[in-house]
């Protein structure tokens, strides 16, 4: 791979490490408002978001991510 890949991939996880923290937020709002199961569909949709960035950033960029940028744990709590 070279470094316009590295670069592209560098870009899309930027993206969408953006959407992913746009969904967090929205997630949590549902959850305050007792909408349970749309919270639900939504932590699966952040879930694969991080699947997508974690695989990224391994492939493209060959660093461990979690040294690079957490998952914003504390706004993402798990439901029951």
């Amino acid at each position: 791979m070279g470094e316009r890949d590295a670069a592209q991939a560098a870009e899309l996880i930027r993206a969408l490490r953006a959407l992913r923290d746009k969904m967090i937020d929205r997630m949590t709002w549902l959850e305050k408002h007792d909408r349970q199961s749309d919270a639900a569909a939504l932590r699966r949709d952040v879930d694969q978001a991080q699947a997508h960035i974690t695989h990224l950033h391994s492939h493209y960029l060959g660093r461990d991510i979690q040294a690079s940028q957490p998952v914003r744990q504390a706004r993402y709590p798990r439901l029951n």
